[in-house]
């Protein structure tokens, strides 16, 4: 959410028990909830940050339809996964404090990161996704061990969608999507995470290694 330059705002919103809640909706019901998520994620971000998210929405719902998700919820996913991306440093220290979010050695150091735990946090509280869509969009960055399949959809999602560059690299990964998510993730993080945290003297996440072990230690058994 889009805070002005020293605002202090907490941001606080009606808790319902969101998997019940979200669970009891129509498609319908989830598809105005989906327009009315547009409005707000086009408030929230850069036209160029909006057009990525609606990217990465549309790139969500063809990875749903492939590997046998639900398309409409890996839309809505695929739609906030960066609605907090824009915030700055303070904002994200402050929302953090303000909502109780956990903020370990690595947020506070490489900031950018809180940005999937502040949009699973609104997705929560203020759009009432499941549990499983929250996690999607608080490691849609990183990735993770024993990643779901809308993790996996989410991760793809934005590293592939439309509007990105296109590159011999990104074209790899678009390639290995279609066939097999979890090579995807491996060559992306093999070949551009790690390689490019690196060249740029930055911290890698462990989450993002226990994402490759994980793949490698299941393609191995």
């Amino acid at each position: 959410m889009k805070l002005k330059k020293n605002e202090v705002k907490e941001v606080k919103f009606m808790m319902k028990s969101e998997d019940n809640y979200f669970l009891s909706l129509s498609s319908q019901q989830k598809e105005n909830m989906l327009e009315t998520i547009k409005k707000d994620v086009r408030r929230s971000v850069s036209e160029a940050r909006y057009e990525h998210s609606i990217g990465t929405m549309q790139k969500a719902k063809e990875l749903a339809e492939l590997y046998g998700e639900d398309p409409l919820e890996a839309m809505l996913v695929g739609l906030v996964h960066d609605i907090a991306k824009e915030m700055t440093k303070e904002q994200y220290f402050l929302y953090c404090v303000q909502n109780k979010i956990e903020m370990d050695e690595f947020d506070k150091v490489q900031s950018v990161t809180l940005h999937g735990k502040i949009g699973a946090d609104i997705a929560k509280k203020k759009y009432h996704f499941t549990k499983e869509m929250q996690d999607a969009i608080y490691y849609h960055t990183t990735g993770r061990a024993n990643m779901t399949k809308l993790d996996k959809i989410i991760f793809l999602a934005d590293k592939i969608e439309d509007t990105r560059e296109n590159t011999e690299e990104l074209e790899q990964v678009k390639n290995l999507a279609k066939r097999d998510m979890d090579e995807a993730i491996l060559w992306d993080i093999d070949h551009f995470t790690i390689p490019k945290m690196i060249k740029q003297r930055k911290m890698i996440h462990p989450d993002s290694i226990f994402a490759r072990n994980d793949i490698i230690r299941r393609k191995t058994k």
